[in-house]
């Protein structure tokens, strides 16, 4: 643990015991389910998610979205069947946040899961979580199991006349099923092709109904606007722009790699020498993913770039879902970069040929160039393949894959030229 955590507000994680699951009478004790009875008592569904867009909770799964004008999309008022879905269908390279946050506190989730529901009107909520998270799935039967016995979910919750049921759905398991279409097409059985928008989920998802998508870390921030109000959440960031806490994944060639829960707008800087306790080794930090896999890296010269979201795309990469990887001056980046093609390259659906054709293609001139047998046409054709992918695929998949691809082409062109010049990766020992 970084010697400075306990400096940091603990909002998401302050249940949290490494090793342990709590509870629904150790979740009380620390004031859970204040928030759903403070809902249901003295706030109409209106003014929940108008607090919801005044705090500025943006998406914390990855795209960013206001979580407050997505709900304004939703036709909460009217009439008919809606559903609400959690999005835990967590796969990203590098990105473990909401594991961390079910294995150690669930009934945060369903809290923050119950309010939503009675803030949109749906009396229905699926949690749509990873097949390989089976013990983040059990936590979650027993939460609701808990929350049902308690009175907080089922028929006329505290009297309010408002029903809610919370159904946890093991997903098959593919990268693809994080877009949230294709998570709909999931659930219900089908491929997880992702649809065409429009028609947005708010007007037809799933089953052919209205339907919200959140992220788990987003959902979990719910009752916590709700106990202390927007002004204090926004008031948790280090930028103005800002709000709220993050959960961060450190990986990579750091002292110390777990995920820590740290303000919005904290300087990468201080992610990577404070709470990461430094470069492995002493040795000299090279770059980094600062937003999972599908983010442009950031180089030494950016390590003191607030990591929110403007001020990352200010720098060219993107907040994402805050998992930082960082590598040390030992790490070939196009070896770095093929490794993560291959990951989106096996994951594509197949569904459009920039993802399905373009992918592969990326792989391939990238393991020729970290091979040593590429020529100088080989990066044109690298550079060209970017231009074919970015903004023409038909999901955020491939656009997503040519984020480091983008990093390697904007900071690291001479180390592929390196690579054609000597004919082998300059990194490698002989």
């Amino acid at each position: 643990m970084s010697p400075r955590i306990s400096e940091y507000p603990q909002v998401l994680f302050k249940n949290r015991v490494p090793g342990e699951t709590v509870l629904i009478d150790g979740y009380r004790t620390t004031g859970g389910y204040t928030a759903l009875e403070k809902a249901f008592k003295e706030l109409d569904p209106a003014t929940i998610r108008d607090q919801a867009k005044r705090a500025n909770l943006r998406g914390r799964g990855g795209a960013g979205f206001p979580t407050g004008i997505k709900w304004s999309f939703f036709p909460a008022d009217q009439p008919g069947k809606k559903y609400l879905v959690c999005n835990c269908d967590e796969m990203e390279p590098g990105t473990y946040k909401d594991r961390e946050l079910l294995r150690a506190d669930p009934h945060q989730l369903i809290e923050g899961v119950i309010i939503s529901a009675f803030a949109l009107q749906t009396p229905v909520a699926y949690i749509f979580i990873r097949y390989a998270f089976e013990d983040c799935a059990a936590n979650l039967d027993r939460a609701v199991a808990e929350a049902t016995a308690a009175g907080y979910l089922g028929k006329n919750i505290l009297g309010s006349g408002f029903d809610c049921e919370i159904h946890v759905h093991r997903s098959a398991g593919r990268y693809i099923l994080g877009e949230e279409t294709a998570l709909l097409n999931g659930l219900e059985g089908k491929r997880p092709n992702p649809r065409s928008k429009p028609p947005f989920p708010a007007v037809r998802g799933l089953f052919g109904q209205p339907t919200t998508v959140n992220n788990v870390e987003t959902l979990a921030n719910v009752p916590h606007i709700i106990n202390h109000g927007a002004e204090w959440y926004k008031g948790l960031a280090r930028t103005l722009e800002g709000a709220g806490t993050k959960l961060f994944g450190l990986s990579g060639h750091l002292e110390r790699t777990a995920c820590f829960e740290l303000p919005v707008g904290i300087p990468l800087r201080e992610v990577v020498e404070e709470v990461g306790g430094g470069v492995r080794g002493g040795r000299t930090f090279k770059a980094c993913l600062p937003g999972g896999a599908s983010t442009p890296y950031l180089t030494a010269a950016q390590l003191d770039t607030p990591l929110d979201f403007e001020p990352l795309e200010a720098v060219g990469s993107r907040f994402g879902t805050a998992g930082v990887t960082v590598f040390d001056d030992t790490t070939c980046m196009v070896a770095a970069t093929l490794n993560l093609i291959r990951f989106f390259a096996r994951e594509s659906c197949g569904w459009c040929t920039p993802c399905r054709d373009g992918l592969p293609v990326v792989a391939w001139l990238l393991n020729k160039i970290e091979s040593g047998k590429a020529t100088f046409d080989d990066i044109d054709m690298l550079k060209d393949q970017f231009r074919n992918i970015s903004g023409r695929s038909f999901c955020a998949l491939a656009e997503g894959a040519m984020g480091p691809v983008a990093g390697l082409l904007n900071h690291f062109e001479q180390e592929l030229a390196d690579h054609v010049i000597k004919g082998r990766c300059p990194l490698k020992k002989k």
